[in-house]
C-alpha cells in the first residue's frame, strides 16, 4: 500500500532513529545504510526538512537527524507527506467512483476493514519502534 517514496522515507528516518544523540550522517552515508539511491534520498530529505521532521547541517561534521524524538512521530504523519491518501475512501474494484454503503461494491465491507487496520497501524505507530525492530534485526545478523 507504501509508495515507493513513503517506504524509502521510513527506512531513512529509521536509520536516523538510531544515531545517538546530537550525531548527524551524511547524505551519502544515509544512502548507504538505507539503501536508497543518493539523488532519490536527497529529495526525500528535502521534503522531510521542509515538513520539520529532519534537520540538515553543512559543511565539515554536518549531516542529517532528527529534528523531532522519533517517538513523536507516526508513520502516517510520513506516509501522508508522499502518498496521495485517495486509497482511504477509493472503491477497491473501480479507481472511477468512490464506494460507500449505499452504493457499494462486492469488495466493500473488506476493503474498509483493511484500510480501517492499516490506517490504525499508521497512526499508532512511530518512527522510534520501527528503528527498534530494524535494530533487534541487525543484531541478530
Amino acid at each position: 500500500m507504501l509508495s515507493l517514496t513513503a517506504e524509502h522515507a521510513l527506512r531513512a528516518l529509521s536509520e536516523l532513529a538510531a544515531l545517538a544523540e546530537g550525531q548527524t550522517v551524511a547524505g551519502k552515508e544515509l544512502a548507504r545504510k538505507a539503501d536508497i539511491p543518493p539523488n532519490y534520498l536527497a529529495k526525500i530529505l528535502w521534503s522531510l526538512g521542509n515538513a520539520g521532521f529532519i534537520d540538515a547541517t553543512r559543511g565539515s561534521g554536518g549531516g542529517y537527524r532528527l529534528r523531532r524524538r522519533a517517538e513523536e512521530i507516526r508513520l502516517a504523519e510520513v506516509v501522508d507527506l508522499f502518498d496521495n491518501q485517495r486509497w482511504k475512501s477509493r472503491c477497491f474494484m473501480s479507481c472511477h467512483r468512490e464506494c460507500d454503503d449505499a452504493d457499494a461494491c462486492k469488495a466493500h465491507e473488506g476493503w474498509r476493514e483493511v484500510r480501517q487496520v492499516y490506517q490504525r497501524f499508521l497512526e499508532t505507530t512511530t518512527i522510534a519502534e520501527i528503528a527498534q525492530d530494524a535494530l533487534r534485526r541487525e543484531d541478530r545478523v
